[in-house]
């Protein structure tokens, strides 16, 4: 008898159970490709070339219901052709059918669920290249910069969310027995019986820079946890989500399930899709990364669902002294230049007292760092070739909008200006922005600023930088902090800032984290409420027959949860 697809999938899908329970961290799609090669294979490969350009100008064939015409949205910012047409559906069509396909799906169970999601994973990772194509000509990212963050590294991440959903899915015991005391009567044998409820339709409300990347780990946590998904893409980033619900479909329409429990919704800008869906009441979770003032509309209107919001925020960089002076403005500038500072580390906000900081190379001021950062830009986009691997191709007005804005706020540091693509003449690449400003202008360096952005801002002290840290940061929100400092004290301190924050912290790397592939990216929410979250729990008990066996100790140990009798669930 041949293998299903669970079959094939069963050591690897334990492997990752296994080694999520015991803290550790396995990447079986990317070990499996080995980055130099996968590298060398997105700059030479041909096939996924030619399928790319076969998508161009033509219509996305994905047959749905409610669908009302074609809609086209995006362009590329390299110029690669005629724009993709996409069917645009009723929103309310594609709810309505994501709720008839649940009941189907939910009785599939946990085991079934995570089978298919891994066998999506596996096909998508078939077409990584073609992927990363996509993600390249509507995003704007640089080749390789866009297959990290499309290609094996993504589905890893997918792949981390489909072990969690379905360790916690498990973690839920099916069976339980007990006795009840009853006065003047023999104890009372009970049965009950535990059934996890998914939450319902789940909107997966995609990110214009890093769609898969940052749309995976809601996507599969989902779909393993019984909640179909619709995937609302940004209009300027359709293509990379359309492939991935295309694979999802076809995958499920395989297995006998109903193809709409994955659906796109792709509308005009103008018809705000992502809002109408997300305040519909049959709409029970919203997965979504990006600006916190579109995170703060979800939680302020999104009031019947769960709502994971990722901030993106103000990224904040804290410098109270260092021992590698030319590591930090190293780190600084690659950071502020990747990707044209869309990337999730980019730092917006570096901290640094007025009096200026002890370093390896001697006491520098505040006027030194933004000398040294300027001339560390300029050589690192000295030569064209190395730039267009740096930086991205803007691809949105509000970023251009936003760099003459800013330079407007503060005496500038390091201009913003064009910079020559070698292949692509009209793309528009533009040098990082650093804007000096003082502690009180608050009012510029609260708000989110889009793009190649960064401030130095001068406070009183390291004290008055950490303040300022937690007071912001706890605010507005920030996908992560830094802090270099050679003391101590000030380390802990920092550790405090960022815990009174609720932001993930890095100590003293001289290298800040410049893709979205770092040790940062984690899953969002990487508690175990951003899985919990997309179910419910309900209970039933009743009279037990006379024969119930009584349970056996190791029942009891799955009962409780442990994370050893979770991993070795997968092979009852």
């Amino acid at each position: 008898m041949r293998p299903g697809p669970y079959e094939r999938h069963r050591e690897l899908l334990q492997s990752i159970v296994r080694a999520s329970a015991a803290g550790e961290c396995r990447r079986p799609f990317t070990e499996a490709t080995g980055q130099d090669a996968a590298d060398a294979g997105m700059r030479s490969t041909r096939t996924a070339g030619k399928v790319f350009r076969s998508l161009l100008g033509r219509t996305f064939a994905l047959p749905q219901p409610g669908e009302l015409g074609l809609v086209r949205t995006e362009s590329s910012p390299y110029g690669a052709g005629p724009a993709i047409a996409y069917p645009r559906c009723d929103p309310a069509e594609l709810v309505a059918a994501a709720g008839r396909a649940a009941a189907g799906w939910r009785v599939a169970g946990p085991y079934e669920r995570a089978e298919l999601a891994v066998e999506i994973l596996r096909r998508l990772n078939t077409r990584s290249h073609e992927l990363a194509l996509a993600v390249h000509h509507t995003t704007g990212q640089p080749l390789q910069a866009a297959f990290r963050s499309a290609g094996p590294r993504a589905q890893d991440r997918g792949l981390e969310a489909v072990a969690q959903a379905f360790a916690e899915s498990e973690r839920v015991p099916v069976d339980s027995h007990w006795k009840s005391a009853q006065r003047g009567r023999p104890p009372r044998a009970l049965r009950g019986t535990c059934t996890l409820v998914p939450r319902g339709v789940s909107l997966l409300v995609g990110c214009p820079d890093f769609p898969l990347w940052n749309g995976y780990p809601g996507l599969f946590a989902s779909l393993v946890t019984g909640n179909p998904v619709v995937v609302a893409p940004h209009p300027r980033s359709v293509l990379p989500l359309a492939i991935t619900v295309r694979v999802a479909r076809q995958v499920l329409a395989e297995a006998g399930h109903s193809p709409d429990l994955v659906t796109l919704a792709v509308a005009e800008p103008e018809r705000q899709v992502h809002r109408r869906l997300a305040t519909d009441p049959a709409v029970r979770i919203v997965d979504f990364t990006g600006s916190a003032r579109f995170a703060d509309w979800l939680e302020q209107h999104a009031h019947q669902a769960a709502v994971f919001a990722n901030r993106t925020g103000l990224n904040t960089v804290v410098v109270d002294s260092t021992d590698d002076y030319q590591g930090l403005v190293r780190g600084l500038a690659l950071s502020s230049c990747r990707c044209n500072g869309t990337v999730r580390t980019t730092p917006q906000n570096i901290l640094v007292p007025e009096r200026g900081f002890s370093t390896d190379e001697g006491h520098r001021t505040l006027r030194d760092l933004g000398a040294d950062l300027g001339d560390a830009v300029g050589r690192l986009l000295g030569h064209p070739a190395r730039a267009a691997k740096v930086l991205g191709a803007i691809t949105a007005d509000e970023v251009r909008g936003a760099l003459t804005e800013a330079a407007r706020c503060g005496p500038i540091l390091h201009a913003s200006g064009p910079v020559a693509h070698p292949d692509h003449p009209y793309a528009d690449l533009r040098s990082p922005l650093l804007v000096r400003l003082r502690a009180s202008d608050e009012r510029v360096y609260t708000r989110e600023w889009p793009g190649p952005i960064s401030f130095l801002v001068g406070t009183d002290s390291t004290s008055h930088s950490l303040a300022l840290l937690r007071r912001t940061v706890a605010r507005h929100g920030a996908l992560y902090a830094s802090v270099h400092s050679t003391d101590p004290l000030v380390l802990a301190a920092a550790e405090t800032a960022a815990l009174d924050a609720g932001v993930h912290l890095v100590e003293n790397l001289d290298d800040l984290p410049a893709d979205p592939s770092s040790a940062l990216a984690e899953l969002p929410g990487a508690d175990a409420h951003f899985v919990t979250g997309r179910f419910r729990v309900v209970r039933s008990r009743r009279r037990a027959p006379a024969a119930d066996p009584v349970p056996a100790p190791d029942l009891l140990e799955v009962a409780a949860g442990s994370p050893a009798a979770t991993a070795a669930l997968i092979d009852v």
